[in-house]
């Protein structure tokens, strides 16, 4: 085993964090970006995100089908996306289907939206159906560490209207595990403080989640040996998962 010391502002960066009104962004390192379809060269995503959205489109047989419509924006790009559907669609839609900015998935290189191919694509709503390659998509998504973030039953929990287009990276263990119990985001970190969560993954590694929590400026934790990720949960807390050792 070996110890670790987190702090407290370390909690706001990583990919499982929340971002939401509630939990707005806090300044950190920008995430290193890059196009994940190079025909469409402006939409960026954090790199790791970037790989495994381009190698799930592919194995949903969607590169001719499924195109990127938004992914990362800055506070600038976000804010003026706000102003300008106020301006054109009003309050109700805006504050339905547009983060507030600063408070934005798309601020982090960790979301993105994705429309089917036609002519016309709607930038705020676009078309993702629930049954060819988008079809395929979806039902793969968890398995590349894709969560279908925003579904309708869980509107009152989000405050976001239901958007099949939008898909957050938060990584294989974490997308099954959500999936497989009902979970959004909002609450992954009631069900992981409920105890340590195991699952198998396709490739027949066993992994473990659990969650810390820091209550103080800084949190000491017991990790083991081999390959471990920690990330912040933007609430006040750690997700820690850990893969075995190979043997």
């Amino acid at each position: 085993m070996r110890a670790v010391t987190l702090r407290r502002e370390q909690s706001a960066q990583g990919p499982l964090i929340l971002v939401n009104p509630a939990h707005p962004l806090r300044p950190g390192p920008a995430p290193e970006l890059t196009a994940p379809d190079r025909r469409f060269p402006d939409i960026l995503l954090e790199r790791q995100t970037a790989g495994l959205l381009a190698a799930c489109v592919l194995a949903a047989g969607g590169r001719g089908e499924i195109i990127p419509v938004s992914g990362w924006r800055s506070q600038r790009q976000q804010q003026a996306i706000w102003d300008d559907a106020w301006a054109r669609e009003g309050e109700a839609f805006t504050r339905r289907y547009v983060a507030l900015p600063g408070c934005s998935e798309h601020q982090t290189g960790l979301a993105i939206d994705l429309g089917k191919r036609t002519e016309n694509v709607d930038f705020i709503c676009p078309d993702f159906p629930d049954e060819g390659a988008c079809g395929a998509f979806c039902r793969l998504a968890a398995k590349y560490g894709f969560l279908l973030r925003y579904r309708r039953e869980k509107e009152s929990v989000t405050g976001i209207g239901a958007e099949p287009w939008h898909f957050r990276y938060v990584g294989a263990p974490h997308a099954s595990l959500m999936e497989e119990n009902g979970l959004c985001l909002e609450e992954y970190g009631a069900f992981l403080d409920t105890g340590p969560k195991r699952r198998v993954l396709s490739n027949g590694r066993r992994v473990e989640v659990f969650r810390l929590s820091c209550p103080g400026e800084t949190v000491e934790a017991e990790l083991p040996e081999g390959c471990c990720q920690i990330s912040g949960d933007n609430a006040g807390g750690f997700i820690l998962t850990v893969w075995e050792t190979p043997v």
